[in-house]
């Protein structure tokens, strides 16, 4: 089954893998990030385990059985 699309909404164009996990409350810190990473973190559907992967509006993240899009802000 596919997980809910959820979006998340950033400042700016971009962000890292690590912020946007924290900011979509799937990680409370770096220790956090790292164990997602190590079970198992997708990318626009591809396997990633680099906590500073940037990303940009409309790239999907799949973690923690959750589905997420990035929603670039207006650059406020």
């Amino acid at each position: 089954m596919v997980p809910h699309m959820r979006d998340i909404p950033i400042r700016g164009e971009m962000i890292r893998l690590g912020q946007l996990l924290k900011l979509a409350g799937l990680a409370g810190g770096g220790g956090d990030v790292k164990a997602l990473l190590s079970e198992g973190v997708t990318v626009n559907g591809e396997a990633e385990d680099r906590r500073g992967r940037q990303l940009r509006q409309g790239d999907v993240v799949v973690a923690a059985g959750e589905q997420i899009r990035v929603h670039a802000g207006d650059g406020a």
